[in-house]
């Protein structure tokens, strides 16, 4: 038995939700989501929430259920609070820096990386060197994070890098004489 997955998602006040076959749909005040879910797992929408049962008593369906479960939870959070990540860009001359639909990156390369923003994100430079990705979709956010750090990891040596906020960074000991 999922712990996570007996608890029915609650839906909080202005948030509507839908279950159409294996697509869950949830409207509230940041946006609209929708998730199709996997064949092993039911969702039904009750006036406790949206309650996600597995279909059969198979093992696929009880490794399922906790995650879709999840799953449907991050929506009705996306569309109610939305999700943001918080970026740190450390380094002589490193910079960011929105323009329009793009974000302009300067990691150290001989050229500027420009970095399209996806639709349904909003990234915002607050200084040069720190950036915040938010939106309602979990996976896209911290898809765009990772895409993001992936230009220019933080390095071990002297921590030069795009990371995370509130990331640590092992530190190497540098060459000796």
């Amino acid at each position: 038995m999922s712990r996570i997955g007996k608890k029915p998602v609650p839906l909080p006040n202005g948030v509507t939700a839908s279950v159409d076959g294996k697509t869950v749909r949830v409207k509230g005040p940041k946006g609209e989501l929708s998730l199709k879910l996997v064949h092993e797992v039911d969702a039904s929408v009750g006036e406790d929430g949206i309650t996600v049962t597995p279909r059969a008593d198979m093992e696929r369906g009880r490794q399922m259920w906790g995650l879709s479960r999840t799953l449907v939870n991050n929506l009705v959070v996306g569309v109610t609070q939305g999700f943001t990540q918080r970026m740190e860009i450390s380094g002589v001359g490193y910079r960011a820096a929105v323009q329009g639909k793009n974000l302009n990156l300067q990691l150290g390369f001989s050229h500027d990386i420009s970095y399209p923003i996806p639709p349904g994100i909003n990234i915002v430079a607050e200084k040069p060197t720190a950036l915040s990705i938010s939106g309602t979709d979990k996976q896209l956010v911290g898809q765009v994070a990772a895409e993001i750090r992936s230009y220019r990891p933080p390095e071990p040596y002297k921590g030069k890098g795009v990371k995370y906020a509130g990331e640590h960074i092992r530190r190497k000991e540098g060459k000796k004489k």
